[in-house]
């Protein structure tokens, strides 16, 4: 996990891998509310491998001809795994809107049609209570030691919660470099922004994705955009959009460079983007942060007040008690401390915990203003305080031939693998 470098649990690893199939990483979402089967809207549950959320949703609104905007969601599920979630579509009134949806249900890659049905309100962003995970881990040393040690640390987390690392995941799967874009914009500087989502090749990917990326990085935009595979769909977007950019005011046979763009068309490129993943930018550049800085912070205690703690309870509401109440709360399980998703208005922690916090906003060379990101404003951040835990519950585990089946449930927003990593005490993706 990107900047993650603290365990809570003492037992040794049990090591192993995941993710040799895409059927050993399974999750599926705890919905906060089922559909009812009347309403407008047109909620459905899929089964999908190998596509993210929005290639799904993109995907559905292609096929029905009608706004990516009338899709919904509650969260983004992974895409190298075998997860179920429900999605939406919004007024889909009529019959003739139901029957259409049902006759692309096999259309759609990777994906099945669970469930179809009706309801009155949308699915939104973050409704759902949590997700559920059926892990196998391979290839260990000892099958029967290993499950004995996997049980021993998801008991003790069950009791003292989970480090609430953001995963690899959220800063982008094999190129990693999400943040990175984040950081570009936090700085206002929107050329590296997009040279750094189109260019900046990246050796965890295939050699023609390589090589497309050079010939960005070396100014050809239509060399670029030809060799750019059709799976890149955001990159290829992206480079049209330049081309066409570079090319105003030219002659029809002038070469597309980059060096005929200003700074608009490096702004309109980040804006052709679907809005969920413009926003991912600098939220991958906060979680970045955000590990940072729990990771010196839960070596304090992570379930235990310390100096300065900002502490929220179990609704999120900030709590605003005296230290010595804080301290009762915490160990009541009525209130976790949180670090901060950095941003113009978020509020900063005092005493030993304020001083981590402002370190690394030292070390990156930011202040909390510079989340307004004034040449972007809409894909600027107020910030908020997360917090440094996250429950765990119904865990279980199981052994079989080709190793150890970890099974728990845990809170919206958490990652599995920063369960795993305290179970296998290496990084996993």
């Amino acid at each position: 996990m990107l900047n993650a470098e603290t365990h809570i649990t003492k037992e040794k690893g049990i090591g192993g891998t995941i993710r040799n199939f895409q059927e050993d990483f399974y999750v599926e979402e705890i919905p906060l509310n089922l559909p009812s089967g009347t309403g407008p809207n047109i909620w459905i549950l899929i089964e999908k491998h190998g596509m993210t959320t929005l290639n799904v949703l993109e995907d559905i609104a292609k096929d029905l001809k009608i706004s990516q905007k009338r899709m919904g969601f509650a969260g983004m599920k992974d895409k190298h795994a075998l997860t179920r979630q429900w999605i939406c579509v919004s007024n889909m009134d009529s019959y003739k809107q139901f029957k259409e949806l049902i006759a692309i249900k096999n259309n759609i890659h990777n994906t099945k049609f669970l469930k179809v049905i009706r309801n009155e309100k949308k699915i939104r962003m973050g409704q759902l209570k949590g997700n559920k995970f059926k892990i196998l881990i391979r290839n260990l040393e000892n099958i029967e030691k290993s499950a004995e040690i996997a049980e021993n640390v998801l008991n003790k987390l069950e009791k003292t919660g989970v480090p609430n690392y953001f995963g690899w995941q959220r800063f982008g799967s094999g190129r990693v470099n999400t943040h990175l874009v984040g950081k570009a914009l936090v700085h206002n500087d929107l050329k590296e922004a997009v040279r750094l989502y189109i260019g900046n090749p990246s050796p965890n990917e295939s050699e023609e994705s390589q090589i497309a990326r050079k010939y960005y990085e070396e100014g050809d935009l239509e060399k670029s955009l030809e060799l750019m595979p059709k799976s890149l769909r955001y990159e290829r977007q992206m480079l049209r959009i330049l081309i066409k950019k570079s090319k105003k005011g030219q002659k029809d046979d002038t070469k597309s460079t980059s060096d005929n763009l200003d700074e608009n068309a490096y702004k309109r490129a980040i804006f052709s983007l679907p809005k969920p993943l413009q926003r991912m930018f600098v939220g991958a550049y906060q979680s970045a942060l955000f590990n940072k800085v729990i990771s010196e912070r839960i070596k304090l205690g992570i379930d235990k007040y310390v100096d300065g703690d900002l502490v929220i309870d179990n609704e999120e509401h900030m709590l605003h008690n005296s230290p010595e109440e804080l301290k009762t709360i915490i160990e009541n399980k009525q209130g976790t401390p949180t670090a901060p998703l950095y941003g113009s208005k978020v509020p900063l922690a005092s005493g030993i915990v304020g001083e981590i916090e402002k370190k690394v906003l030292d070390d990156e060379n930011i202040t909390l203003e510079d989340f307004k990101t004034p040449k972007t404003p809409k894909l600027g951040s107020h910030g908020l305080r997360r917090s440094i835990k996250f429950n765990l519950w119904d865990s279980k585990v199981t052994t079989t031939d080709e190793g150890v089946i970890t099974e728990f449930s845990i809170s919206k927003g958490a990652y599995a693998t920063a369960v795993l990593r305290e179970i296998m005490k290496k990084d996993v993706y």
